[in-house]
């Protein structure tokens, strides 16, 4: 069964999803081939460059920034009760298409996976910064890819227009947001379910796999 996702390295619901998901798909013991996909949430950053996360979440819902912190610590908290460890106090946001290229690279090499959930880990639990390309080497090293083949990517064009073919088609298939799961190319789940959802489409695919 294949399984396509859309989501954006900084997105703490995507991690949060990814999670969820893969608890649904261990439960039912389904055998799943997972395509990761692009989604830049705000592309217009500057490369290279990150600000706090408290203050683009402070402007982007108005709100202050003890009121951000605090949307912070309750993230915090609902991935704690899915058993993922975040860290949010100190996070920066910053442009994500150095790490999506990267992505890409590992797509082809049979990697995309290890990579997106060492970037996830090294974002949200370990405060380390995807953002600028020598962290991004070093942690595309760190889940298999050959560093030097992950700098010379970096230093390149390759793989930009990948990255901004994936977001066009998660808006044609109306996402406007993410996590987005399209499950057998037939069903569309849009944001951080919970497992039960999940299960409850992968089962759906599988009882129709079965009847036919």
């Amino acid at each position: 069964m294949r399984v396509d996702i859309w989501s954006d390295l900084v997105c703490p619901w995507c991690y949060l999803g990814k999670r969820r998901f893969e608890r649904a798909v261990a439960e039912l013991g389904v055998d799943v081939e997972v395509v990761h996909h692009s989604f830049q949430l705000d592309p217009s950053f500057p490369r290279g460059t990150s600000r706090p996360t408290r203050e683009v979440l402070a402007e982007k819902y108005g709100r202050t920034p003890e009121e951000a912190d605090a949307m912070q610590a309750q993230m915090e908290e609902r991935a704690a009760a899915d058993g993922l460890e975040y860290h949010l106090a100190d996070a920066h946001m910053g442009n994500t298409v150095d790490g999506h290229r990267l992505v890409h690279l590992a797509a082809e090499r049979g990697m995309a996976d290890a990579v997106v959930e060492r970037f996830y880990r090294a974002y949200f639990t370990e405060s380390r910064s995807i953002f600028d390309r020598d962290s991004l080497v070093e942690l595309a090293a760190e889940a298999g890819l050959d560093a030097e083949e992950a700098r010379a990517v970096l230093e390149s064009d390759a793989y930009e227009a990948e990255v901004a073919a994936d977001g066009e088609q998660a808006r044609a298939l109306g996402a406007s947001g993410v996590p987005f799961f399209v499950i057998d190319q037939r069903y569309g789940v849009a944001g951080a379910q919970s497992s039960e959802v999940f299960a409850q489409v992968l089962r759906r695919v599988t009882d129709g796999a079965a009847a036919g």
